[in-house]
């Protein structure tokens, strides 16, 4: 069984203390492929070191996470534009616009989201999509942008059957399911019941929205395997079967790997 997590933070200093053996874990549960989004220019450095420690593992991304976005965006955009003539990275993420911390900088995250997509369809990447509280904002400029360059993930996808509806009209856009699918109190589970399994794909966020049994600790990629196995309730087939058809809806985004 192969399960792909699309979405982990496997650089951050939450696995300082334990990286090689949570990267072990996560392959002993058939998480063999990682996908790591940038989020600042700090970060750049954390980043390709992970995935140069573990390269056949761990593949990067490059981009500037909204709720990095200040008055210094265009200087960090700058930078980190530099970055994709000098290695080989597998999208344009995390990029987005976050309405849920702080709306000082909205204008700005909407400045920086529509650069970076151009950016993608410019150099044929997709695009990883971070829409806290602002689903309809990056909609709109996603539907004003989309041609057939544009594809990518509405990361941690949280929304109604009707959103799920638009990102399924889009056709070349999947949706990221992580730990939140697995809550008590979560919706995902009727919503999902309405999007076929070609539209999904499976991420942990890892070290945020850790799924049961384990939430309120660390996450870690291991964990795919819980979101996998919620899925496999979801839609009624073999957990083997969902991390191969993910796995495929993954490797459609990414271009293989």
């Amino acid at each position: 069984m192969q399960l792909t997590d699309t979405h982990t933070h496997l650089f951050l200093p939450e696995f300082d203390t334990d990286r090689a053996e949570m990267m072990q874990r996560a392959i002993d549960k058939g998480v063999s492929k990682c996908f790591l989004p940038n989020i600042e220019v700090s970060t750049i450095p954390l980043l390709l070191k992970t995935c140069d420690e573990f390269p056949s593992t761990c593949f990067p991304m490059m981009g500037l996470h909204p709720c990095s976005v200040d008055a210094t965006y265009e200087l960090q955009l700058a930078e980190i534009k530099t970055w994709f003539v000098k290695r080989k990275f597998y999208a344009v993420g995390e990029i987005g616009i976050d309405l849920y911390h702080d709306v000082a900088f909205a204008e700005q995250q909407k400045k920086a989201f529509r650069t970076q997509v151009e950016w993608a369809k410019q150099m044929n990447l997709p695009i990883i999509i971070h829409c806290r509280n602002s689903f309809n904002e990056v909609m709109d400029i996603v539907t004003e942008m989309l041609d057939d360059r544009l594809k990518g993930i509405f990361h941690c996808f949280s929304g109604t059957v009707e959103d799920a509806k638009r990102v399924m009209d889009l056709k070349t856009f999947k949706m990221g399911i992580g730990g939140t699918v697995t809550y008590k109190n979560s919706t995902l589970p009727q919503v999902l019941s309405g999007v076929p399994l070609p539209y999904i794909v499976v991420e942990t966020d890892s070290p945020y929205l850790t799924p049961a049994p384990f939430r309120g600790k660390r996450n870690e990629s291991s964990y795919s395997w819980y979101v996998a196995d919620k899925l496999s309730e979801i839609y009624r087939l073999p957990i083997e079967k969902i991390a191969e058809v993910t796995t495929q809806n993954a490797m459609e985004v990414f271009g293989g790997f």
